[in-house]
């Protein structure tokens, strides 16, 4: 009995160890990402000619439309692609989420882009540490804002288009950012969740890169409804 008391003992401390590696490795993933998203962002606010050329010629548009199917293939093919393609998806997601987001250095003070990051990572640890340790399952929480970020995209189109509100605009900032904190907390429980100590290598680095994809998506959502509601432009 006490010599099988140890090796299960010793079995889910291998377990615990192995998904804080797992979980590490999703962190380190996404925190580089933003890194070269910012490194790239503040090299085209750098230059007035690049972003005269972003503004122009429906580049945003484009770049929208090229992250919107990366995203879906990677979510659709993660299973068959390799490893290495994986991660080319992921760095060139971030990358060109860099050239799209460039703009925010001319509108908002670099105080204020500093002070909106430091906000969000607090609001994204804390949310992050619930989903980490919390023993409630968030599916439904998930579902819920799932169906509320929906709303929120459909909300936002017919507000640009009709209203011009800015006011409306704040209020679904608002709503954004809580949608997000909650995303947050469910994708790290989710991701959690699907860790597999038995799963190969490559499979194993393949739910990294996309745990990775979710959570900086995330943390950028939230990021950028803080700048709008908080944030000094210029």
């Amino acid at each position: 009995m006490a010599n099988r008391f140890n090796l299960n003992t010793q079995s889910e401390a291998v377990v615990d160890d192995n998904l804080r590696r797992y979980m590490t490795s999703v962190f380190g993933k996404m925190f580089l990402a933003l890194c070269m998203t910012g490194g790239i962002s503040a090299f085209m606010a750098s230059s007035p000619r690049m972003l005269e050329m972003m503004a122009g010629s429906g580049s945003s548009i484009i770049l929208m439309l090229a992250t919107f199917g990366i995203v879906i293939y990677m979510t659709a093919r993660i299973n068959k692609i390799s490893t290495e393609t994986a991660h080319i998806l992921f760095w060139t997601y971030s990358a060109i989420m860099g050239l799209w987001l460039s703009p925010i250095f001319v509108v908002y003070t670099g105080k204020s882009i500093a002070n909106c990051f430091f906000v969000t990572s607090t609001f994204f640890g804390g949310m992050a540490l619930l989903g980490y340790t919390t023993k409630r399952d968030l599916t439904s929480v998930g579902n819920f804002m799932f169906v509320g970020l929906i709303c929120l995209i459909i909300t936002s189109f017919v507000n640009i288009i009709f209203f011009k509100s800015g006011a409306f605009q704040a209020m679904l900032s608002a709503i954004s950012l809580i949608i997000f904190m909650g995303l947050t907390a469910y994708d790290i429980q989710k991701i959690k969740q699907f860790y597999n100590v038995l799963e190969t290598s490559e499979i194993s680095s393949k739910r990294a890169v996309l745990g990775a994809l979710s959570l900086y998506m995330d943390f950028l959502n939230m990021f950028l409804a803080v700048l709008r509601l908080f944030g000094d432009r210029k």
